[in-house]
């Protein structure tokens, strides 16, 4: 075989050789895995409006865009502002209690007792205040009931109620306490003040142990669990509102509060 036919073989494989080679890069090129989206590739658009379910109604955007507007009530008849502050002058009892009171009255109760040397002083301010109370309001007594001898004398209380002397022996039971330092700290002493009110030791002794007077003392029991008395004089407003002259600032405030909260009953009872 000549040179010219050997050369001629080699070139004819080598251009085999390359096709081959070609053809296997294409391949490769073809199941190749696509590289992942780089920073300087914008994103996705993610501002588009939410896709609507299947047989869902067709969102409409133009009513979408108008504000709601809620139903309010009826606001023309607003409450008295007034000048003290709800958790400041006087606090919210939750939930309201009931009173002993008509429902067409504002029941004021004082809580009270006694030995205390504060209700003593506070007294002629309510005694005052009951001569010109407001139109509509019923003022009731509750005594403080915590330890026996506060419990003897809300006994004694009820006691001249049920004969009919309440009003009578109301303010001389303070005076003499603080005036006299008579503590009356028994029922024998009790028994004898009674007697300056024209009561015997039998009518005393009647009412002293009734169960009109028991059934009394029990519910005063469950008005300072209720009421949540921690101190007195404390006065709650309809069941509603509890004050005291510590948290108004004084015995003049604390006439201020009531009425104004008087005020605020009526309203909304209006």
């Amino acid at each position: 075989m000549n040179s010219k036919l050997i050369l001629g073989l080699v070139l004819a494989l080598a251009v085999i050789g390359g096709s081959f080679a070609l053809f296997a890069n294409k391949g490769d090129d073809a199941t190749a895995t696509p590289s992942p989206m780089t920073a300087s590739q914008p994103e996705a658009d993610t501002t588009t409006a939410p896709a609507t379910a299947v047989g869902s109604p067709a969102i409409d955007t133009a009513a979408a865009a108008k504000p709601i507007v809620l139903a309010q009530a009826d606001t023309t008849a607003a409450k008295p502002s007034g000048r003290f502050k709800l958790g400041q002058h006087y606090q919210r009892l939750t939930p309201t209690q009931p009173t002993s009171s008509s429902p067409d009255q504002v029941e004021v109760a004082e809580i009270f007792w006694y030995g205390c040397n504060h209700c003593y002083n506070f007294d002629p301010y309510v005694e005052n205040w009951l001569g010109d109370k407001p139109d509509g309001v019923n003022f009731v007594r509750v005594p403080a009931v915590w330890n026996p001898l506060v419990k003897l004398h809300a006994r004694a209380f009820y006691t001249a109620e049920a004969l009919g002397k309440g009003e009578e022996m109301h303010t001389p039971f303070f005076r003499e306490i603080h005036v006299k330092q008579n503590l009356l700290e028994s029922e024998a002493s009790l028994r004898e003040f009674f007697g300056r009110f024209g009561v015997s030791a039998e009518e005393f002794k009647g009412a002293f142990d009734s169960f009109a007077v028991h059934t009394k003392l029990q519910r005063a029991e469950t008005l300072a669990q209720r009421y949540r008395v921690s101190s007195v004089p404390m006065i709650v407003v309809n069941g509603k509102y509890t004050t005291s002259a510590s948290s108004t600032g004084g015995y003049d405030s604390l006439m201020e509060v009531i009425n104004e909260l008087v005020t605020l009953e009526k309203a909304d009872a209006s």
